[in-house]
């Protein structure tokens, strides 16, 4: 065995050897595999290994397309060919018109990444499925590339493949510590001797959190008791001339797939089962858990008036056995947070659909830093301290008994609700707030005309929308109140904090006491990395020359990761997270400085304190921090408050807000006007795939700088010249919003892709963002979207339609 190599990912099953393999693809090929038993005895063993192309994002299609296009090579490898049903082809039911439109989103999406889904209505279903029956259904969302894999074989192939290119697999060895030095390199410690290696990969599928552990990390992931029974022969399929296509049904929760001459068919039922919370038998190996078919009998029934030739069929066998589930539902596939040189690729509950893909993406990401889709939908990092055991386990049984009903746009399911809260969350909700969910933290979407006010779940636009246009109206007329909690937070101190920062950002970020700016970092390609604000603090009775860089809620991992990794050791620069200690109360609208002016005995006049001023100060007697920035195009303050005194200040607001009818605000209010101003969110609108120049950031560079990260990467990109270009876009639809993924159109092609719509209340169009190739991105240009399967006009306008100059916020 060998005792240093670049590489040691830990597991044998599908992560682990798709990892491993695709790796030395990347041209790594010291790496090396240890499995604590053989290959393929965990979860990956027992698994229905259905493979498609269906994803809720075009990542996830495009991760699933990769697999699909591997797994397909395998199978023809005439040295070592294994068993792939390839394009079987795949239906998902639907018994709702909400449903069927979430179909048609989704085949929007997916046409963007070149895969070509098709809606279907009932009597197509039952053609080309006809062992179903019609009773209670409105059609369906046909996948032609859906199929099934044998798992065995091609975990096998997988490593076979690697172990080709030069890289080893170590069975039957398992790990029993970790070790990291003070060079971030690692010691993987066997019952077989030690390994030194740079980078550690977790891949140990429902044992991850053993691994996890010996790192002294909590990785939210849970394993649920899932069962599937395997028929006796069914006569229809014995006659058919042709394979039976797959089939999801979220109506009565169970999949199937043609298993020789028979079916496989899988159950998500409701009374569902955690598995290993207490720990795992270190002899649950190539292992089963306790038949329970007691637990799927309802499940069943609904199986059995689908396919009504279940009721007379025989079953030749029963499997139960463990799969992982994250808080989310979506993998853990990237950088271990907090950690240096670690990573997983872990949660993976489709890990035999999705695992090709997964390993591909991991793989780019360690060996180039980053993948060539953004990965933020996967990425470890996008939850943070709140998802502990509990959390994760609720959350899993949620998913699972979700696991075919897409999440709908504004849905915000209830479990392991409420995750984090401040001290007005419940003061809000008495005022009638409904609540969205950002990195756990309960914030407010809307303010409910009524308590048994519940708009319905659609891809049009619900029953807020005038409720949301009102909220918008008052900002826009008189003055608005929002709560803005678990805003990223860091202070950043030090004699080198500034040349820090400078590096960081790939324009010039302002270093002058009371000033705050706005910039954006860029990874070693040269691509968005991510957007802060920068506020100077001066020196006080609550700290010395201090900078708060703040950024998106979901951002806190990612982004103290990011800084961190780039502090140099001779820097005097120290960070420090504030993201759970602060809350940030936003007052915007043109009487907000009047509301400002009452609770405070500083001067809050323009000319003492304009745009883009930073101050410390007393709400009431509440402790604040003020920041003149807007996010909504009015004239706004951001009301930073210890969150000890954050109810105190609510109260103060409020009162002297009855003078000039100041209203509540929630999140999709700020939604609708940040789209009137061209104002990005990230990981919708800025995205790793596009540099600074795509994303139409163009006067936030400044190349002719000395140095900043990304630096040489952009100087060449921007002598290649723009791929795509992001837009502003009016849309010719007045019952539904364009949503992230939806396909733009021009003769039959592709020609951009939306990354975020929502209607405009003051300017009253219907608006999107999109990239779009760079010839359609002047302004007038027209397009079609495909909008929930119809083809409405998209024309290009200019970014900021809401007061151009800027004024309203310069007031």
């Amino acid at each position: 065995m060998k005792s240093r190599t670049k590489v040691v990912v830990i597991g044998g099953g599908i992560a682990g050897c798709s990892a491993l393999y695709h790796l030395t693809q990347e041209g790594w090929t010291d790496v090396v595999l240890v499995e604590r038993n053989e290959l393929t005895s965990g979860t990956t063993w027992h698994s229905a290994a259905q493979v498609t192309n269906f994803g809720g994002n075009q990542t996830m299609v495009g991760l699933k397309t990769h697999s699909i296009n591997l797994y397909q090579e395998l199978a023809n490898d005439p040295d070592y060919p294994i068993n792939y049903h390839h394009a079987d082809g795949g239906i998902r039911l639907a018994n709702t018109e909400e449903q069927m439109q979430g179909y048609r989103h989704f085949a929007s999406m997916a046409r963007g990444m070149d895969v070509d889904f098709e809606v279907i209505d009932a009597e197509e279903c039952a053609r080309r499925h006809p062992l179903i029956s019609t009773d209670n259904l409105l059609g369906g969302l046909w996948d032609p590339l859906d199929g099934d894999i044998d798992p065995a074989q091609l975990c096998q192939a997988l490593a076979r493949r690697a172990r080709k290119a030069g890289a080893e697999v170590y069975r039957n060895t398992p790990v029993t510590a970790l070790t990291q030095h003070k060079d971030d390199t690692w010691t993987v410690h066997t019952e077989h001797g030690d390994i030194d290696c740079d980078i550690v990969v977790n891949a140990c599928g429902y044992r991850v959190n053993e691994v996890g552990a010996m790192m002294g990390v909590h990785h939210p992931v849970a394993s649920m008791e899932h069962q599937y029974f395997l028929t006796e022969d069914i006569p229809a399929i014995v006659d058919s001339a042709r394979r039976m296509p797959l089939l999801r049904c979220p109506i009565s929760d169970y999949y199937c797939r043609q298993e020789r001459n028979g079916l496989l068919v899988g159950f998500y039922e409701q009374d569902c089962k955690t598995w290993g919370m207490d720990g795992i038998d270190p002899n649950f190996v190539n292992a089963l858990c306790p038949d329970d078919l007691d637990r799927v009998m309802d499940v069943l029934e609904g199986a059995f008036e689908r396919m009504p030739a279940l009721q007379e069929t025989g079953i030749r066998s029963i499997v139960n056995g463990p799969i992982t589930y994250t808080i989310d539902g979506a993998p853990l596939v990237g950088p271990i947070p907090g950690k240096r040189n670690a990573f997983c690729i872990i949660g993976l509950r489709a890990g035999l659909g999705e695992g090709g893909g997964h390993g591909w993406l991991l793989a780019q990401q360690i060996v180039h830093g980053e993948a060539c889709y953004d990965t933020w939908c996967i990425d470890p990092r996008r939850f943070t301290g709140h998802t502990n055991v509990e959390l994760t386990a609720l959350k899993s049984i949620e998913d699972y008994q979700n696991e075919f009903r897409f999440h709908f746009p504004h849905e915000h399911r209830p479990a392991g609700r409420p995750a984090k809260t401040t001290p007005i969350t419940p003061i809000l909700a008495a005022e009638g707030a409904e609540f969205t969910v950002v990195n756990g933290w309960e914030r407010v979407d809307y303010i409910k005309p009524s308590p048994d006010f519940h708009p319905s779940l659609s891809f049009h636009f619900d029953e807020a929308f005038d409720v949301v246009g009102a909220e918008v109206k008052n900002v826009q007329d008189n003055v608005g109140l929002c709560e803005v909690n678990g805003f990223n937070r860091f202070e950043i101190t030090g004699a080198d904090r500034h040349a820090f920062l400078d590096r960081m950002f790939c324009g010039n970020v302002t270093k002058r006491d009371g000033r705050v700016g706005l910039g954006y970092m860029l990874n070693h390609h040269g691509m968005v990395k991510g957007e802060a604000t920068v506020a100077n603090i001066p020196a006080s009775d609550r700290g010395p020359q201090r900078v708060w860089f703040g950024s998106a809620a979901a951002a806190e991992y990612h982004d103290m990761d990011w800084l961190t990794q780039h502090l140099r050791d001779d820097e005097d620069v120290q960070i420090k997270s504030l993201t759970n200690d602060q809350t940030i109360l936003v007052l915007a609208g043109p009487k907000a400085r009047d509301v400002l002016q009452a609770t405070s005995r500083a001067d809050w006049s323009k000319e003492a304190f304009p745009w883009l001023s930073v101050r410390e100060c007393f709400i009431g007697f509440s402790p604040a921090t003020v920041l003149g920035v807007s996010f909504s195009g009015e004239l706004a303050y951001e009301i930073h408050v210890p969150n000890a005194s954050l109810y105190a200040a609510y109260l103060a607001l409020r009162e002297a807000g009855k003078a000039h009818g100041l209203k509540l605000f929630g999140a999709r209010a700020v939604e609708s006007m940040r789209m009137e101003k061209g104002f990005m969110h990230w990981k919708a609108d800025l995205i790793t795939e596009f540099d600074p120049f795509e994303t139409s950031l163009d006067r936030f560079i400044k190349v002719e700088k000395d140095d900043f990260i990304g630096k040489d990467a952009l100087v060449k990109r921007q002598a290649d010249g723009l791929r795509k270009k992001l837009v502003s876009l009016k849309i010719d639809a007045t019952h539904a919003p364009a949503q992230s993924g939806d396909s733009l159109m021009m003769d039959g092609k592709v020609v951009g892709t939306i990354t975020s719509g929502d209607w405009g209340h003051r300017t009253g169009l219907n608006l999107a963002y999109a990239f779009v190739d760079p010839h359609l991105a002047a302004t007038g240009s027209i397009m079609q979207l495909d909008l929930l399967g119809d083809l409405v006009g998209a024309e290009v306008i200019d970014a900021s339609p809401y007061d151009p100059s800027y004024a309203r916020m310069r007031a």
